[in-house]
């Protein structure tokens, strides 16, 4: 092979892989700037959806390095490299990693759903999993909880996302529950009056949605029951609850009301 056959082939390597260099580095650059571009675009999106603090960086770091090994991945495939079997390894290695670390990853990704959609927040009362208590943190693998009685309660976030979940304290207004019983032979008229005088003279109650519902529900078998219902602002529940509670104690038995407690009669007969 002469001198002029060797040069022939070296212009034709540097025409052929020159382009795929230059077209390979051209790609490279514009790829930067549009996952720099991206990047910021979901940024702002995440700060106008309030997403969590503690998730922005995650997220935006996470978005970023997924991009860049695509581009990567894109480039290298340009110049003439063959990245089929590098791919398989990769998703191999991934899968492994998948299952080794199932339920860790079920939590990390019930946490990332937990933050982006608030079903509740810091300081929301909840009942989840079998639990009660004020969310103190939401962490990306768990969510710690308060009871009432100051224990510590930390649920994972894989099935607290994929679970039912009772949220007490994400409406603004609440309505109160209450079985009021009277004994056989009262009358139901004053009652109704008693009961409805004393929620009136609270002024925690509230008229709306709907004004305060007193009718009899049930004919036990050592009282006459009644439905009591009133709604108030979800931050007032427990105080008016304890206090119907309280005032029925001491006002039925000044308007002639007798609070009735489990009763037997006994005959006896003589042979």
């Amino acid at each position: 092979m002469n001198l002029e056959e060797i040069t022939q082939q070296i212009i034709q390597l540097a025409v052929t892989y020159g382009t795929k260099l230059i077209g390979a580095i051209a790609v490279l650059i514009i790829g930067r700037m549009v996952i720099k571009f991206l990047t910021k675009r979901i940024g702002v999106i995440m700060d106008k959806r309030d997403v969590d603090a503690s998730l922005k960086p995650f997220l935006k770091s996470l978005i970023t390095n997924l991009l860049r090994a695509l581009l990567i991945i894109t480039v290298l495939s340009m110049i003439g490299i063959e990245m089929t079997s590098f791919i398989a390894i990769l998703g191999a290695a991934g899968l492994a990693v998948g299952m080794a670390l199932s339920g860790t990853l079920q939590n990390f990704a019930g946490g990332v759903m937990i933050l982006l959609f608030e079903p509740f927040k810091v300081g929301d009362y909840i009942e989840a999993q079998g639990h009660k208590g004020v969310v103190k943190e939401i962490q990306i693998f768990n969510t710690i909880l308060t009871t009432l009685d100051n224990k510590r309660v930390i649920i994972p976030n894989g099935g607290l996302s994929n679970s039912s979940m009772v949220n007490y304290t994400a409406e603004p207004i609440r309505r109160v529950d209450w079985t009021i019983g009277m004994g056989y032979g009262d009358s139901v008229e004053k009652c109704q009056e008693v009961i409805r005088q004393i929620l009136a003279e609270d002024d925690k109650v509230l008229s709306e949605p709907q004004p305060v519902f007193v009718e009899v529900s049930e004919l036990g078998d050592s009282s006459v029951n009644f439905a009591v219902r009133a709604w108030v602002k979800t931050e007032d529940y427990w105080a008016v609850f304890f206090r119907l509670n309280q005032e029925v104690y001491k006002r039925f038995g000044d308007n002639g009301l007798n609070i009735p407690f489990p009763q037997m009669d006994v005959h006896v007969h003589n042979q």
